[in-house]
């Protein structure tokens, strides 16, 4: 496997691909969107279980999305029977498990070995924060071990960015699937920059519009209630922009070829 090395202007073209994609089937990318949206609200409701499980079903809801996105580029209308279509393959959902439950073990153990450390001020910034009745102690004493975190788990959401395609499209082994992933998003590592900054601003901007309907007068539940169709919209095309993420760095240009199989298969014809 050789992963390309892309300037960082490509993170906003994966943006301008992803939203392309949406707009070709925006009802069922929505739907899918909302699906995930569901989960991740099941999950917040569930803890610790719930995120445990969210995390570790990530894989497979990576490699649905990947190949949903494919199938849309070639112009194949996305039915609800094609969805688990890419988990059929001999092998691959029990794959994308054992994935999702390292990609588990390694979030906690990083959340382990980050917040224990810092047990005794987190708890210290915890009293102080209840006899005063201030966040601010807490949050004080929160930033360290949630920056050495969110350092950790950079590294780890690398390692498993493409790992699920590499193994599902590629037949790769998970310790290689995880190799490549990791090489690939550290020579991409400034148009990933560029793309997280872009999602960012691009959700900042639908809050500050919620924002500008309650200034104007409208109550705070009704601009929110009308923000969730945009939330979700926005992650149906984030969703979206994982295809050209994955494709510009590796190089898979056949739409035609089915999407469920091995990207080295031979392309099969259209039914």
């Amino acid at each position: 496997m050789q992963a390309a090395s892309l300037p960082a202007s490509y993170g906003w073209q994966w943006v301008r691909d992803g939203l392309k994609l949406f707009m070709k089937q925006p009802l069922a990318v929505f739907t899918w969107a909302l699906a995930i949206s569901l989960l991740v609200m099941f999950a917040s409701f569930t803890p610790p279980v719930g995120p445990l499980l969210f995390v570790a079903l990530m894989p497979v809801v990576t490699l649905m999305t990947l190949s949903a996105c494919k199938h849309i580029e070639a112009g194949r209308v996305m039915l609800p029977s094609m969805w688990p279509q890419p988990l059929m393959r001999p092998g691959v959902f029990k794959k994308l498990l054992i994935m999702g439950a390292l990609y588990a073990g390694l979030s906690i153990t990083a959340g382990l070995a980050t917040f224990l450390p810092f047990s005794a001020e987190l708890t210290e910034g915890l009293r102080i924060a209840s006899i005063e009745q201030n966040l601010t102690p807490f949050l004080s004493a929160m930033t360290i071990p949630l920056t050495l975190f969110g350092i950790l788990y950079i590294i780890i959401a690398a390692l498993f960015w493409h790992a699920p395609a590499l193994v599902a499209w590629h037949g790769l082994r998970l310790g290689q699937a995880l190799f490549f992933s990791g090489v690939a998003c550290w020579r991409n590592k400034w148009p990933f920059v560029v793309y997280g900054i872009t999602w960012i601003l691009a959700f900042l901007l639908i809050d500050l519009c919620a924002g500008i309907l309650v200034s104007i007068g409208l109550s705070p539940q009704v601009a929110s209630t009308l923000q969730i169709p945009f939330n979700i919209a926005a992650g149906g095309v984030l969703y979206c922009s994982f295809y050209p993420v994955y494709t510009s760095v590796f190089g898979i240009e056949d739409t035609h070829a089915h999407p469920d199989h091995q990207s080295n298969d031979r392309p099969q014809s259209e039914p």
